[in-house]
């Protein structure tokens, strides 16, 4: 259990940090708000669905890069402004990693309920529909994003940080695809592999199904 309040540690020092002289209070709270919830969420189902170590270990690297977009402001991360310069960049992109590995994360706390709550008795949908899954809420989290700017009556391109791009929530969504399908195409068998290490027999039901599976490794064909 120690290794679980080690990244509960690590989790509110980061939101600790981003809230010591911000660029902006408000929009501080409004992006760090969605990780809060998150997390407050995890904490409360750990004891009756705890997903993977190395799914959680994500989830916090995702929710500190929402902390520094937090601090900074997307469009003004220090370290991504240098990157931007040197590489003749017309924007900063660190909201374009952010939203990469936001992508990763639907798809790995899809996999894990319907494998391990055998929600899906077809093993090859399973990829499919995490992935769905991933890009039905990067969809709805850039709507909701647009929703609260027009509420707050805040500019998008100080909220959303869209630095004058159009195209802005668009090519959000396509970073968090491509996360999403890095994960389906080159991450599904270690995630795999991790759920069976955890929760030995989650694979055995696929066995049943007539797949072939070394539940061991956590490999299917």
């Amino acid at each position: 259990m120690k290794k679980y309040y080690v990244l509960l540690l690590l989790f509110g020092l980061a939101m600790l940090w981003s809230a010591i002289n911000p660029r902006n209070y408000i929009n501080l709270f409004g992006e760090s708000l969605p990780a809060i919830i998150g997390m407050v969420i995890l904490v409360k189902t750990f004891q009756n669905f705890r997903f993977t170590f190395f799914t959680y270990c994500i989830i916090l690297i995702s929710c500190i890069f929402i902390f520094i977009g937090a601090h900074y402001s997307y469009a003004r991360v220090p370290l991504f402004n240098d990157i931007r310069d040197y590489l003749g960049q017309t924007r900063n992109n660190f909201d374009r990693l952010g939203h990469l590995i936001q992508g990763i994360i639907p798809v790995l706390l899809t996999r894990e309920v319907l494998i391990r709550k055998q929600l899906i008795t077809k093993y090859q949908w399973i990829s499919f529909l995490s992935f769905c899954i991933c890009l039905t809420s990067t969809a709805f989290y850039e709507l909701v994003e647009a929703l609260a700017c027009w509420i707050s009556g805040l500019e998008l391109d100080i909220f959303m940080g869209t630095q004058g791009d159009p195209w802005d929530s668009q090519s959000d969504m396509m970073s968090a695809a491509v996360g999403g399908l890095i994960t389906v195409f080159l991450f599904r068998k270690m995630h795999d592999r991790l759920i069976e290490k955890e929760f030995p027999g989650t694979f055995y039901h696929f066995c049943e199904s007539g797949l072939k599976t070394d539940p061991t490794a956590g490999q299917i064909e």
